[in-house]
């Protein structure tokens, strides 16, 4: 395997990006972010790629942040993409995240950063900032309030406790909890499955339903026609309703 930290691979209409340090437990150091974030780079840039998944080499996700350069004043975060080079700007295009093992600390603030989670049962997810005089400050606390309920997300942040796969299935913080080492095979099937829907529609919807979470409703309904008026007036939309009228699978273009 390549010496590179992190890995891209097209599959399909699929980039798969694999954060590549097993040694260090996938650790986010400088070179690690910047991997990522050219990898994001690549997939929004590129027509053809429709959908991204995002796992681990080794025996687990990713760590967090790499406590030994972070010491030696190395710190992790690419331009305004943030921490890990995804968490405050992920991709535009739909992004899977594939764990197993763990995904703990910023690796789990990496994992909430895509629109999907794929889990094994057994994989271990938390936030151990406090356990570090640390803060988890690459989003898990402002995301996790909004995804499973108030004193469990508190419980979290404030014991620093894991919680495994199936666990975090049962709270709705993950899609799939999936049998111990079939989590990648499992999201890169729910990546086909995104990436044969055509790719204005996925982008568009993408952005709504992001930005629901945060917007007020007048606002909101003023963004879903700016955001959706393209789409319905774009020759995918065209291809799609007459592929539906021909019984026939749609060509999309992406325009």
């Amino acid at each position: 395997m390549s010496d590179d930290p992190v890995l891209q691979e097209r599959r399909g209409h699929v980039l798969l990006v694999t954060l590549n340090r097993p040694d260090a437990r996938n650790a986010v150091n400088a070179a690690l972010a910047q991997g990522v974030a050219d990898a994001l780079d690549a997939l929004d840039a590129d027509p053809e790629l429709r959908a991204g998944v995002l796992t681990g080499a080794g025996k687990g996700f990713s760590s967090g942040m790499d406590l030994k350069a972070f010491v030696t004043g190395e710190r992790p975060w690419v331009g305004d993409r943030g921490f890990a080079g995804i968490t405050r700007r992920a991709a535009e295009k739909p992004l899977i995240a594939a764990i197993e093992g763990f995904a703990v600390a910023g690796g789990l603030e990496i994992a909430l950063s895509c629109d999907l989670i794929v889990a094994g049962r057994d994989a271990r997810l938390g936030i151990a900032e406090v356990k570090r005089g640390l803060v988890a400050a690459g989003g898990a606390l402002l995301r996790l309030p909004r995804r499973i309920p108030y004193h469990l997300a508190m419980e979290m942040a404030l014991t620093g406790d894991f919680i495994d796969g199936a666990r975090a299935y049962e709270l709705g913080l993950v899609n799939r909890a999936v049998e111990p080492g079939t989590a990648l095979e499992v999201a890169l099937g729910l990546a086909e499955t995104v990436a044969a829907n055509a790719p204005l529609a996925l982008a568009a919807s993408k952005r709504l339903v992001s930005m629901a979470q945060t917007v007020d409703e007048p606002d909101a309904w003023q963004l879903n026609d700016e955001i959706s008026g393209p789409v319905f007036a774009s020759e995918d939309a065209r291809e799609g309703a007459t592929a539906f009228a021909e019984k026939r699978a749609p060509d999309w273009k992406g325009k």
